[in-house]
């Protein structure tokens, strides 16, 4: 009998839904059907411009929650098709939400999405709303990922570091033997995407390929790695609150050639998730890397020259295309939610215990 789960995952980078269909009786999981369902321009920018304070706040979050609701509905039913799977045959879709405020310093969190229309709109069980039960309880509330990291990719005998590479890095430590470990370790993509956003009105930078042809500006970087976030002791979590447009002003990176700071940028994000690996996850021999940023040649160069003497590769060499995990996780997460077994790590965000994780929207 399957036991089919659908994982929608909506980041930082602001891009999309990806989702995913995994069916986990069978082992190892691997998703049976996967979509991606692009964000329009405008429905981009209005959860970009809700991530700041704003008019008639209230009335645009809920009504961007329904349009977010709906995208992932088409995403659902799209990837049933795909699958070839009715609705009744899944059990619950796990609904990450769209983040447009992380404050678990001021005691919440807040990811848009409306469970209750997307349960209507698919006629599937909603488990949504993942992260508020674990700064309820003290918690960072992030990130959530590392217990679905650690059984999708804990390895007897390994000792192996998952790095997600979205539009903020995550990472989580795997050791042989001891408690599983992670902290969000500062900005991946997100102001790689700024800068070239504003310098060659593209959403991102392709493969890294204007950061691989400007220069690092070290005195520029070295003034950007003092940010006290780099060396504050984990658990702590962080988002475009502090790194944004208005954190990359205050660096004055206007005085330098903009390609050089695109490659400045790229060697921000591989110093800092090095650093974070040097300092927190000593001994580790593998390094694995999901998210969007493992599709960036650059960075991943980059990454492989400040962690010379490990083993890094994406988390597709472990049997998961690094563009699913994130989905995958959320997947799981619903179906622990629903099992009535903790989702969270308290090691890793800090909350007092062990937490059952999610609202549920019965379809």
């Amino acid at each position: 009998m399957p036991e089919l789960y659908a994982g929608l995952m909506s980041g930082t980078s602001l891009d999309g839904v990806d989702a995913v269909l995994i069916d986990f009786r069978q082992a190892p999981w691997r998703p049976l059907a996967t979509h991606s369902a692009a964000y329009s321009p405008a429905l981009r920018a209005e959860a970009l411009a809700l991530n700041a304070a704003g008019a008639n706040e209230l009335d645009r979050a809920a009504r961007f929650a329904n349009a977010h609701s709906e995208h992932c509905a088409q995403a659902v039913h799209a990837l049933l098709a795909a699958a070839r799977v009715d609705a009744a045959s899944v059990s619950a879709i796990g609904c990450h939400g769209q983040t447009v405020r992380h404050r678990p310093d001021l005691g919440y969190t807040l990811q848009l999405a409306n469970g209750a229309a997307l349960a209507e709109r698919t006629g599937i069980q909603v488990v949504c709303d993942f992260r508020s039960r674990d700064v309820a309880a003290g918690g960072q509330g992030a990130p959530l990922v590392p217990a679905f990291h650690a059984a999708c990719f804990g390895a007897a005998g390994a000792h192996r570091v998952v790095v997600n590479l979205g539009g903020i890095a995550n990472l989580t430590d795997l050791p042989r033997a001891g408690a599983v470990r992670g902290f969000d370790t500062g900005p991946a993509n997100v102001l790689l995407d700024v800068w070239a956003e504003t310098h060659l009105g593209a959403p991102f930078d392709r493969d890294g390929a204007w950061a691989a042809g400007g220069r690092v500006v070290e005195p520029l970087l070295a003034q950007m790695l003092a940010e006290p976030y780099f060396s504050a002791p984990p658990p702590k979590s962080t988002g475009r609150e502090r790194f944004n447009a208005a954190w990359l002003a205050r660096h004055a990176p206007e005085r330098f050639a903009p390609a050089d700071v695109q490659a400045t940028l790229a060697e921000l994000t591989a110093a800092s998730v090095a650093a974070a690996i040097e300092r927190h996850c000593a001994g580790a021999g593998e390094v694995l890397l999901c998210g969007g940023g493992a599709h960036n040649v650059d960075l991943v160069r980059r990454l492989g020259a400040r962690l010379a003497g490990r083993t890094v590769a994406d988390t597709g060499t472990a049997g998961l295309a690094p563009q699913w995990v994130e989905a995958s996780a959320f997947a799981w997460l619903a179906r622990e939610a629903l099992a009535g077994r903790p989702g969270n790590v308290p090691a890793v965000t800090g909350a007092r215990g062990p937490r059952v994780l999610g609202a549920i929207y019965p379809a």
